[in-house]
Parts: C-alpha cells; structure tokens; sequence
C-alpha cells in the first residue's frame, strides 16, 4: 500500500466523531448520529437522507449514480453499539481517544470503524469522478441502519418491510468476517459468506412450592441445575459446510501450529475417518468448535421470588446457533436425550430466519480478494461461515449476495474486545480498511 495515501486520516477523525454520538442500544438514538452523516454526504456532494422507523430511531441513505450496466452494489453498516461498564474503562468510552497507536471507544470494531470506512469510500469514490471524470457501471448505496445489536426490528427489518425498494442490489458488502494477524505476522482474510441462525430455548423445571425451613426433594432449582450440568457435558456432533471446508483449507497453508493446521486439511479432506479425530484437535480453540458445530449457550438464569420460599418453577434461557441446512428441532432432540429429565421443559422461544450462503466465487467475491492481494500480496483469502448473526441475513433472503467483513488487520487479543473494555482498533489498520473498500468498489463498478 503506497504510503502517501492518507485516507486513512480522514477515516480515523471520521471515526472519532462518531463514537462520539452515544448511540447504547436500548435505546438507540441513531437519529443524530444519522443526520451527521446526511450533512457529511450531502456536503462532499452525494445525494443522502434519513429515513426514521421511530422517533429517535433512524437510518441513512446515500446513493452514488452509475451507468445503471449493472446491478447497484450496496455499503451497508449499523450506528448503534452495545452498551459500556464505564468504570471498567481506562478512557471516557464515547471520545474517540487515541493512545499509542490505537483508537478507544465503544463501536471503534463494532461497527462505527466500518462505518467510517465505509463513508470514505463513498466520499473517495465521488471525489474520483469529479476529478478523473470517472463512470461508474453500477449505483453505489450505502446504507447505515439502528437498532442491528437488538435484533434490527428498527433497523433493517423495519427497512426490508417498509422500503424494500431501496435495498435491490446485486452485492452488498457489510461486517461479519475478520482481518486476522497471526503468529508470525502471517495475516489472512475471512470474507463472510454465511452465517449460523440464533435461537431462544428455554428450560423450566417445576417443583412443590413452600417454605425454605423445609426442603423439598423435587426442588426445582436444583432439577434445573442438574440438567444444566448435564448439557454442560454435552458434544453437539461436527456439521461440515462447503464454506467451512473451504475455509480450514484454506487457513492451513498458513497456519503456524503444524499440528492444528493438518487437523485443517484433514477437516477439509471430507474423509469420514480423518474429520473427527480433526476436530478433536481443533475444537480446543473455542472459536474454531464453534465453526464446527451448533453451539448451545446458557445466557440468563430465571427463578426465585425471595430467600425464604422454595420457588415452584425456575428456568434457564440457551442460546442456540444452528449452521445453515441443520433443523433446530434436531439439536433439541440432542438436548433433551442429554438432559435425560422428562420432568423438564424444553421451549423454543424464538428463532432467527436461514438464509442461503452467498457465492464464494462472486464478481463481488473476487474484487476483494483481488484488493486484498494488491494491499498485501501474502495476505490469504478465505470464506468464512461466522458464528454471529448480522443484518446480511435479511439481503440473503431478498437474494442478494451479500460478504462480511472486518477490513482492519488486527490481533486476536484485540477483536476480543470487541462488546467488552477498552475496545480498540489500530489506527494504521484503518489505512488498510478503508483502501480495502474503496479498491473493491472501484473494482466492482467498472
């Protein structure tokens, strides 16, 4: 990457004044950070407007006009964040400091950092075709929604129910996958191209109700407790994808540990006989065993109403993430026989809705793997499966091909922090994004 491109400047101070709009979702409040961003447009020239789902609930539309050759192509990323522990934090959260080398505040990953990115290619790109007279062969859109960490009814849901109209492209390009730094300074990136459905399940254990003085032996607290010290133990089986295989073998090229990158080949190989014995090695790393399979989570506990009184129910609520192609009602069948208590219920409670992979051998799928090289041609490219959920699953069922990616090449120990303390991003990886992105449309619009 040339080193005179200072983009990345424009990017950092772009990212600083947005995570200065506290936009903690609940509530939310895109609604300013929104109309920031309308004026930043609309003053580089770009043609842009909010569109509100609720008061104080907004979304941002901006569109860049082509040769209308081809199918718009659309830069999509959410303004509101997760909420913070101040005192937790070594800096004020929601000022943007920058403190050797690295840029703090809630959102700098998730997802202010691409939205930034994203609005400087936007603004690079319309600065090119007022001053190089360029044509595009497609529109560029770029939309920044609310309410993503909720859920997105707000946001994109509310957008694909009320304004489908503004959302027809042919690619998008949105968070979701990784720049990775490993051992060795190797570096790979991890182009997301499907992703696994969340699921609400809850178990509830019913017992006598009365007095704490007398103990009861089918008290409920403990029924649950055993069953969930059961499910603790238990292996959801290894459910492979095309994109899965494709993404172990492609990482094993560059692996450092040589151990788990022949587990990666194995994993890849499709032999039956070798896959398992693979999986064993690289269900260690947590991140890895939840490529591999469903992954069960107990997230909130429920049940009890004083210190005296035995409650007559209690409860614990999972989060399951299925892979694409793998009913929910087979995982809970896992569960229940794992539990082995037919005194304990077991409820979906809500489920989020599959959508197809989108093609790893894309135009939109090449261009950044072809941008990618260009910044950094030993950078690996690989697609990826993650275990999160985002607002590409709504696109995907619309039919459009839409890719995940984190574009700033960061360390492991620093996307942890990603919805934790101390989020951060490097500074100089936001050079690296922000060209990534704007190479890629660049690309994609000839």
């Amino acid at each position: 990457m040339p080193s005179d491109w200072t983009a990345g400047d424009e990017t950092a101070a772009l990212l600083q004044q947005l995570i200065r709009f506290n936009t903690t979702n609940p509530p939310g409040d895109e609604k300013e950070c929104a109309e920031f961003l309308v004026k930043l447009f609309t003053d580089a020239g770009i043609e842009s407007r909010t569109y509100e789902s609720r008061p104080g609930r907004a979304q941002v539309y901006a569109r860049i006009k082509g040769s209308g050759d081809k199918r718009p192509v659309m830069l999509l990323a959410h303004m509101d964040v997760v909420g913070v522990e101040r005192d937790r934090w070594s800096c004020d959260p929601f000022e943007g400091v920058i403190r050797d080398g690295y840029l703090y505040g809630r959102g700098a990953i998730d997802d202010k950092g691409m939205l930034a990115a994203n609005a400087m290619a936007m603004i690079l790109l319309n600065r090119a075709i007022q001053t190089e007279r360029r044509t595009l062969s497609r529109d560029v859109v770029f939309v920044a929604t609310a309410d993503e960490e909720a859920g997105g009814e707000w946001g994109m849901g509310w957008m694909v129910k009320n304004h489908p109209e503004l959302l027809d492209a042919e690619f998008a390009l949105n968070e979701g996958g990784r720049t990775r730094v490993i051992a060795g300074g190797r570096r790979y990136l991890a182009i997301q191209s499907a992703e696994k459905i969340s699921h609400g399940v809850r178990l509830s254990a019913r017992g006598t109700a009365g007095h704490s003085a007398v103990p009861l032996p089918d008290n409920a607290i403990f029924a649950l407790a055993r069953a969930t010290a059961r499910l603790a133990d238990h292996i959801e089986p290894v459910h492979l994808t095309p994109i899965t295989r494709s993404f172990f073998a492609g990482l094993a090229a560059v692996w450092p540990d040589a151990g788990e990158a022949s587990a990666m080949r194995d994993i890849a190989s499709g032999d039956t006989g070798l896959v398992e014995k693979a999986a064993t090695v690289l269900s260690r790393t947590p991140v890895f065993n939840a490529v591999l399979r469903a992954g069960i989570s107990p997230t909130i506990l429920e049940g009890g109403i004083r210190n005296n009184v035995i409650p007559a129910s209690a409860g614990v609520v999972l989060n399951v993430r299925t892979i694409p192609g793998q009913p929910i009602d087979d995982v809970i069948a896992r569960i229940k026989s794992a539990i082995a208590d037919d005194k304990i219920e077991i409820e979906v409670t809500g489920s989020g809705e599959e959508a197809p992979a989108s093609d790893a051998d894309s135009e939109m799928f090449t261009a950044l793997a072809n941008a990618a090289r260009s910044l950094d041609p030993e950078i690996t490219v690989v697609p990826y499966q993650s275990n999160g959920v985002t607002d590409s699953a709504r696109l995907r069922i619309l039919g459009i091909n839409a890719y995940g990616i984190l574009p700033f090449p960061m360390e492991q120990a620093d996307e942890e922090r990603m919805h934790g303390h101390d989020e951060r991003i490097p500074v100089a990886s936001l050079h690296f994004g922000t060209r990534l992105i704007y190479e890629t449309l660049v690309a994609i619009t000839k």
